[in-house]
């Protein structure tokens, strides 16, 4: 019995050992198959890696980065290389020295004062000096010499005569003169008013065409970002297919939209050139210099802000101004046609010196001086009732000027409410987009983690990026609306500064 027992024992004993021996060959070997396993596909990952990057090397986008809307930031031009950078406030001062709209408003104005300058030079005395050399064919019935002058001499009969003199006149009373005087002044203020609005027009233009500069610039910042992005996606997703991890159509909705973020990219690039341009010719710079545009992003977030419940005053508008000035030289213009019937009053004195002498060479022996002084009255008696029609015809076009008041002010509120209310939604809309754009940020970031571990698809990712980058171009376009809707409503109230 004992020796049964033992070899059963010993026999279990070496069952088991067999068993242990073959489960501990099947671990061993499965681990070996997967180190081998592990080992080959690392290898044939690093064989691919220089193939890979040869192949997305000329579909990825310059990792610049992205200059954040809360961080101060220089934007350079694409164009030559330049050591002058201009912010929105140096655009603006160097445009009203060489903007030439502007320059030739301010010429307008010395103009305006030489043609008053010649309007009230009948009010200061006016000098003639004339003469008149005179030889008589046949001598006349009379011996006397009538002068050019009004001055009468009588003298024994002469062939040869030189009668030179001298007029002075000076006006006294003359309605032309007293109209000139009225309206000098207003005429130098209206032209001094339409150097005030070209410079209204100059500050509001300039301050837009810098804003669409920046606004542009801002997206190729966003784009070559996003390019970055796409393209560390694309190599990913190529990496993933050769690695038998995702199908090939996730590479490939890789390289559709990161060609489609690079069209943009370079559209925009493209886009930004004419719109440089377009901020040169505002302000009078020479088209082939170049210039850097500088601005700092936490000032611009400061100056977005403005009062809305300021109440329209029509009187800070210029054009209601420039109104009020016409009103006021079409007034003077109904005055003097009404009181043109007044007489004109002037004095004048005249001097005549008369040589006469039947030889020429003796002309001037013998001279007869004469001289006289006087007043010269003109009254209007009949005119056709010129008078009249002109009159008539004035209070007319005082009318047109009247009802064009009308239309401005309907035309200013219009502006007022428009501005008003662009300014007011896009406030609140960009509200909501810098909102949606953290919440794009963390929502990519989510997705693309999730999409590595597989567990959503790539088209989760391509979905998650789109919204993502349209959130970030539409911040930045109602960034700089609500700046060009600034500029908008301060115009339409009245309160651009220059």
């Amino acid at each position: 019995m004992n020796n049964v027992y033992e070899n059963g024992l010993i026999n279990r004993r070496f069952v088991c050992l067999n068993m242990a021996n073959i489960f501990f060959n099947r671990d061993k070997f499965r681990f070996l198959l997967l180190g081998g396993g592990l080992f080959f596909l690392t290898l044939g990952a690093y064989a691919q890696k220089e193939k890979t990057n040869n192949r997305a090397a000329g579909l990825r986008g310059p990792d610049t980065g992205k200059n954040s809307l809360l961080m101060p930031v220089t934007v350079k031009d694409t164009g030559n290389n330049s050591t002058e950078s201009l912010t929105l406030s140096q655009c603006i001062d160097y445009a009203l020295q060489h903007q030439p709209a502007l320059n030739m408003a301010l010429v307008n104005i010395q103009i305006a004062k030489t043609t008053n300058a010649i309007s009230l030079s009948g009010w200061l005395p006016q000098v003639n000096a004339q003469g008149d050399l005179i030889h008589y064919i046949q001598s006349p019935g009379s011996n006397t010499t009538t002068t050019t002058t009004g001055g009468i001499s009588t003298r024994s009969n002469s062939t040869n005569s030189f009668v030179p003199g001298i007029s002075v006149s000076q006006a006294i009373f003359s309605p032309v003169l007293f109209y000139a005087a009225k309206t000098a002044p207003l005429y130098v203020k209206q032209a001094q008013q339409i150097t005030d609005s070209t410079k209204i027009f100059l500050v509001s233009s300039v301050s837009k065409s810098f804003y669409n500069v920046l606004l542009t610039l801002e997206q190729i910042n966003v784009l070559k970002e996003d390019t970055a992005r796409l393209g560390k996606s694309l190599r990913d997703a190529y990496h993933q297919y050769k690695g038998g991890i995702v199908d090939e159509t996730d590479y490939e909705q890789a390289s559709i939209t990161l060609n489609n973020s690079m069209a943009q990219l370079k559209q925009a690039n493209e886009n930004v050139v004419p719109q440089y341009a377009a901020l040169k010719q505002l302000i009078g710079y020479l088209p082939g210099k170049q210039f850097n545009v500088s601005f700092d992003t936490l000032e611009m977030a400061r100056n977005i802000h403005i009062d809305t419940l300021q109440q329209l005053q029509y009187e800070k508008r210029i054009e209601y101004q420039q109104i009020a000035t016409n009103k006021r030289l079409q007034g003077e213009l109904v005055n003097y046609y009404r009181f043109s019937y007044m007489p004109t009053l002037s004095a004048f004195y005249n001097y005549n010196l008369a040589f006469q002498n039947s030889q020429f060479s003796n002309l001037f022996s013998n001279s007869y001086p004469n001289s006289l002084i006087g007043l010269s009255v003109s009254i209007p008696i009949f005119t056709g009732f010129a008078r009249l029609h002109n009159v008539h015809k004035a209070r007319l076009q005082e009318q047109l000027i009247n009802w064009n008041e009308v239309d401005l002010k309907s035309q200013i509120y219009k502006e007022y409410t428009t501005a008003l209310a662009n300014y007011k939604s896009n406030y609140y809309n960009l509200q909501l987009l810098q909102k949606n754009v953290n919440l794009a940020k963390r929502v990519y970031f989510v997705v693309t983690l999730q999409y590595k571990q597989g567990i959503v698809p790539y088209l989760n990712v391509i979905t998650a990026e789109a919204n993502l980058i349209s959130s970030e171009i539409s911040y930045l376009n109602a960034l700089f609306q609500v700046l060009s809707n600034k500029i908008d409503l301060q115009k339409a109230m009245g309160n651009i500064s220059y």
